[in-house]
């Protein structure tokens, strides 16, 4: 098969290149620091170029990667009550992490009002609920609140420039539409070709929609989204390893390009 290895879904955001914001935190945390030269700056025996985590839901797969990362507590990190919720109860990391420096410190994000991280005053953070499902060790996996999953409108304050960043997207809202309206980027939901793509492959018995999770192909699908959008850059992340577009010779591979769509890679830089 002609495909790339990538690691889980993880960004990181700057207005300086020296600064950076983690937009969830990938189990394979470390390996994305060691291949970013900007977020080894060297200034410290123990030193990330991390200054602050922004969770957008409570998966295990954006979440646990903050593990790893204890022993540079205290971490500023920003989520929603939901989000807090869950790290407190079901998959209590926030009093786990208290022994270790002090742990997290909780910055409340509040939904649909806009927030700037200190360590980033160029960059504006609109936070959006999006439709999709809590994780499944959740106390409320079947009770879904607005907060359980966010989408970012992220804004470049000195160039007017936007970004679009919603990893969890299960159907598209108002919301998820206004967003892809006003974004120059997207990087949006890329998990799953086909709704049952779990169940084609053996490998699961739900579906994407049960997930919280839309599927790219077919009707209704993520790709008839993207072609409303006039953004510059159109870009699918979270991609599951059973998604055929990840086969380079793929019908599906190609079927996204013609599109003029991207398929996010480790590594993938933006300039906004």
């Amino acid at each position: 098969m002609n495909a790339k290895a990538r690691t889980q879904s993880s960004i990181a955001l700057s207005d300086d290149g020296v600064n950076w914001i983690l937009c969830n935190a990938s189990p394979d945390i470390r390996a994305q620091l060691q291949s970013f030269g900007p977020m080894q700056p060297g200034r410290a025996l123990r030193d990330t170029g991390i200054s602050a985590i922004v969770l957008l839901d409570s998966q295990i797969d954006h979440t646990t990667g903050i593990l790893s990362l204890r022993e540079g507590c205290p971490h500023d990190v920003w989520c929603t009550d939901m989000v807090y919720q869950d790290l407190t109860e079901g998959f209590p990391l926030f009093p786990m992490l208290t022994h270790w420096n002090g742990g997290l410190n909780w910055q409340k994000i509040q939904l649909e009002q806009s927030f700037v991280v200190p360590a980033c005053p160029a960059l504006k953070f609109t936070p959006l609920a999006m439709l999709s499902a809590a994780p499944p060790y959740s106390p409320h996996r079947f009770d879904p609140h607005p907060g359980d999953n966010l989408g970012l409108l992220v804004e470049d304050t000195r160039t007017g420039k936007k970004l679009f960043y919603s990893p969890g997207l299960g159907q598209a809202n108002d919301a998820a539409f206004k967003a892809m309206d006003e974004a120059d980027c997207l990087l949006v939901d890329g998990t799953l070709w086909h709704d049952d793509e779990m169940q084609r492959c053996g490998v699961g018995t739900r579906t994407g929609r049960e997930m919280g999770h839309l599927h790219i192909g077919g009707e209704g699908g993520s790709l008839e989204l993207l072609a409303k959008s006039q953004a510059e850059r159109k870009i699918l992340i979270h991609i599951n390893n059973t998604n055929p577009i990840l086969n380079e010779d793929s019908a599906e591979r190609a079927e996204v390009e013609r599109q003029g769509v991207e398929v996010a890679y480790d590594g993938l830089h933006i300039e906004l």
